[in-house]
């Protein structure tokens, strides 16, 4: 049992965190939280521009920060990114991973090539995340490493099932790892968030009907800001959350609770 105070149970001070789509939407909003919380903070970006922004911003505010370009489809490039990290600050204490993209249309539809970018991304990009810092964090015996699954990995809707799939089978991989990283100290653990003003999500503002009625499904009403998963993310990070692993922290609203669902237009 963790004999810290409360209050410090939450703090980041002290620890290295890799935030990967930290250049925009959620991933910055999450970069933000965990400095403002005391840690160092890389952000990691395919947008290198977005992640140096970040990266100032947060130097701005007075805390510590810096910004690398990284493509989470180049599994040596992630590895190469987080041990620098690891080498420079001497640990890779947080590894943070949000990227994700989204293809909606009928499942008949897909072709091969929008598969592939999609399973490329949020699968594939998300195992080469895990391996990269599970590695890192087993050799140094600690670590917390948290990946982004969605309201999908349980309730979809017409337009949803390469995106689904892959939220549904980051859950799974959360939960193996989990259970093979934890013997070494480290935690890993997932948020699903629900709908979030985001540039993922911005499209749907162009259709108010169908950005009305994504609010409308869930129990407050209304979209999150990405500002709003920060909070559920960093008390993942942090030693507030030491007995924590394998598990899915849901972030979405209630939206599961009551189950919204809407037909997009067109599907």
């Amino acid at each position: 049992m963790n004999d810290r105070t409360m209050p410090s149970l939450f703090s980041l001070e002290g620890k290295n965190a890799a935030i990967v789509g930290g250049g925009s939407g959620i991933g910055e909003a999450v970069a933000l939280g965990c400095a403002e919380q005391g840690a160092y903070v890389r952000c990691l970006d395919l947008n290198l521009d977005g992640a140096d922004a970040t990266a100032a911003t947060i130097r701005d505010m007075g805390g510590q920060a810096d910004a690398a370009h990284v493509d989470v489809v180049d599994g040596p490039a992630v590895s190469e990114a987080f041990q620098s990290i690891a080498d420079d600050r001497g640990s890779l204490d947080v590894v943070v991973c949000t990227p994700a993209i989204n293809v909606r249309k009928p499942l008949l539809d897909y072709t091969d090539d929008e598969i592939d970018r999609v399973l490329g991304v949020n699968l594939k990009g998300n195992a080469h995340v895990l391996q990269s810092a599970g590695r890192i964090m087993r050799d140094q015996g600690s670590g917390s490493i948290i990946l982004f699954s969605s309201i999908r990995s349980l309730v979809v809707e017409p337009g949803q099932s390469m995106y689904a799939a892959t939220k549904a089978g980051i859950v799974q991989m959360v939960r193996a790892a989990a259970a093979e990283l934890g013997p070494s100290g480290v935690r890993v653990n997932a948020v699903a968030p629900g709908v979030i003003d985001t540039p993922l999500t911005a499209p749907i503002k162009d259709i108010p009907d169908w950005y009305q009625a994504y609010g409308d499904r869930n129990i407050f009403k209304r979209w999150a800001a990405a500002r709003e998963m920060a909070g559920p993310t960093c008390f993942l990070a942090s030693d507030a959350a030491s007995y924590v692993t394998g598990t899915v922290l849901f972030a979405d609203g209630g939206w599961t609770a009551i189950d919204g669902r809407f037909t997009p237009p067109g599907m």
